[in-house]
């Protein structure tokens, strides 16, 4: 729901014609096609209507790293996640894949690992999405889609994917790896125990495998230049 920037009534909303015809009560404002700006007494309803789906399963999954609880802490949220979304919309938009989709699929594809560790997380990713989901009132055929994205996006499950928009996802959690350097490094050096040189070699030879892994060709376009700077200061 988008607060009305014309009105300075905390009860007017922008909300589009055409997804809500319920009989509220209309108050004129600046000329907008296709809009009318409305009160509403803000019910809790009426806004879990409106509110951006892709928003709620934002603030759930940031929520979820945010606990305590999170097998990882907020790391994953700022390196993973949002980088692992900005590439699904980034290559939903050069090969006109169904955005939506992709983007709550990319916000969801590792929420099993944050909340029931790596094992099976594909699988507990999946159960979650399609819980949360329902939760929200997303429809039923649009549920199974985010659901094969991310029951296939696990490579070392080898599980092909169905659709385009599954095949981004799989994409697009390759391509975040050239976003967190620095978590290979303090996973090669702190968690592996490597030496520094070990921990340079190991960090390149995971990035060279990557980019072996990306299939397409939009995906090697955009990440390219960064490949080509980080093989270069990893010589």
């Amino acid at each position: 729901m988008i607060k009305c920037k014309y009105s300075t009534e905390p009860s007017a909303f922008f909300l589009a014609e055409k997804t809500y015809n319920k009989d509220l009560e209309t108050t004129p404002c600046r000329p907008r096609p296709n809009f009318h700006c409305v009160k509403t007494s803000l019910n809790p309803d009426v806004i879990k209507f409106f509110m951006n789906i892709i928003e709620q399963v934002r603030k759930f999954v940031e929520s979820e790293c945010k606990k305590p609880s999170s097998n990882y802490g907020y790391d994953p949220f700022l390196y993973h996640f949002i980088p692992v979304v900005e590439y699904s919309e980034k290559l939903a938009g050069k090969l006109g894949a169904e955005k939506e989709i992709v983007i709550i699929a990319a916000w969801l594809h590792d929420i099993g690992s944050i909340i029931h560790g790596r094992k099976d997380h594909h699988i507990t990713s999946a159960k979650i999405a399609e819980e949360k989901l329902s939760e929200f009132g997303y429809t039923a055929e649009k549920i199974e889609k985010v659901r094969d994205c991310i029951i296939s996006h696990r490579g070392s499950q080898q599980i092909s994917p169905k659709t385009l928009e599954a095949k981004i996802l799989i994409e697009a959690d390759t391509l975040s790896a050239f976003n967190d350097i620095t978590g290979l490094f303090q996973s090669a050096l702190v968690y592996e125990k490597l030496s520094r040189k070990e921990a340079k070699d190991s960090v390149k030879k995971k990035l060279i495998n990557k980019w072996k892994q990306l299939n397409l060709d939009e995906s090697r376009e955009i990440i390219k230049s960064k490949y080509k700077a980080v093989m270069l200061l990893l010589e």
